[in-house]
């Protein structure tokens, strides 16, 4: 059996990143981005979503963290794209609950070949740390686009922006475990009623 694995470079005027992931790993991560609080959640999507993920990122901080957080999730979502290749066998969706003591998330996730996203959390402050929290929807917009996949994220509690994120990246990599896995009753088949997904 194969390893479904990629690695991607992007280099741009304010980011030089460069992501590999392997979607049969075992949940180890690499994370050098300048930005520990997205390291932090990365951390949980490679643990929870049993990715072996590495990215190293070198971004205009000096400015703000706003083009190095929105490029790592282009270049994640293109590396998972070029993973997963075909999709011929796969579950294609996923979907996850995801608690941590107050907060409550779910994500749902289609690998559609159709970008599209709805994220729905009204975080309880604007920065956790010194990480803006609008730049989860960056991320997650960069991602959808360059993986063409759909995704709905639902924070359904929280008092606690800490706890919002962490649930939201935990179901994300949890849903995403799922989507990736092999249907050995679906082998050699594109999980579509039209052939295409």
């Amino acid at each position: 059996m194969t390893q479904r694995s990629a690695r991607v470079e992007r280099n741009t005027l304010e980011t030089q990143i460069t992501v590999a992931v392997n979607l049969d790993g075992t949940g180890q991560s690499k994370l050098d981005t300048g930005v520990p609080f997205l390291e932090h959640m990365l951390d949980q999507v490679a643990r929870h979503g049993l990715i072996d993920l590495e990215i190293i990122a070198k971004g205009d901080l000096h400015i703000d963290a706003h083009h190095t957080v929105e490029d790592i999730g282009i270049t994640l979502g293109q590396a998972l794209a070029k993973a997963w290749g075909d999709k011929k066998g796969l579950r294609r969706y996923g979907h996850a609950y995801v608690p941590l003591d107050e907060a409550l998330s779910r994500v749902v996730l289609d690998l559609s070949g159709r970008p599209g996203l709805d994220l729905n959390c009204t975080f309880v402050r604007g920065s956790i740390g010194s990480f803006d929290v609008d730049l989860f929807s960056e991320f997650f917009h960069g991602l959808v686009n360059h993986a063409m996949m759909t995704l709905h994220i639902d924070n359904l509690k929280g008092a606690n922006a800490h706890h919002q994120a962490e649930t939201i990246f935990k179901a994300f990599g949890r849903a995403l475990r799922v989507a990736v896995e092999r249907d050995e009753r679906m082998s050699g088949v594109m999980p579509s009623t039209k052939g295409v997904l």
